[in-house]
């Protein structure tokens, strides 16, 4: 079985996050990943300067979101983001994003980054031995 790693964070919604209607903009949930993500890599050594000076960029090359409920400005929220195993050159997340004010799921999601060599600006086809190294520390098996 695969171990689940995860972290949780709150979002401070900004009234620059909301729209003319007063509910969080649609694209504004892709930069709640995005600080999911980043604690994530601080949880479990794995931060967006890690890779880079193991001589990687993670780009994204896939994002999904499904919307299932508004945030309006001044209501608490929380960001989860679950690694999700994969013995491919990936990492990819899946996301939950929950208003805390009304407890309703507001936003599902998923990204997938691979490995971008920082001087070939190639993509590479297997995992780079710095990030199977880091699973294995983790208990990560395939």
């Amino acid at each position: 079985m695969k171990q689940l790693l995860q972290v949780e964070i709150p979002i401070k919604v900004r009234f620059s996050d909301t729209d003319a209607m007063g509910v969080v903009w649609h694209g504004n949930y892709l930069r709640f990943f995005e600080d999911a993500r980043e604690a994530f890599g601080i949880k479990y050594g794995l931060t967006y300067l890690d890779v880079y000076h193991r001589g990687y960029f993670t780009p994204i090359v896939k994002s999904s979101v499904e919307h299932k409920s508004p945030i309006n400005y001044g209501e608490e929220v929380v960001a989860i983001a679950k690694f999700h195993p994969t013995p491919s050159a990936k990492i990819m997340f899946d996301f939950d994003i929950l208003n805390k004010t009304t407890g309703k799921l507001s936003a599902r999601g998923h990204t997938t980054q691979v490995f971008l060599s920082v001087v070939e600006r190639e993509m590479e086809l297997v995992k780079p031995p710095f990030y199977i190294e880091w699973e294995k520390s983790i208990g990560i098996k395939h």
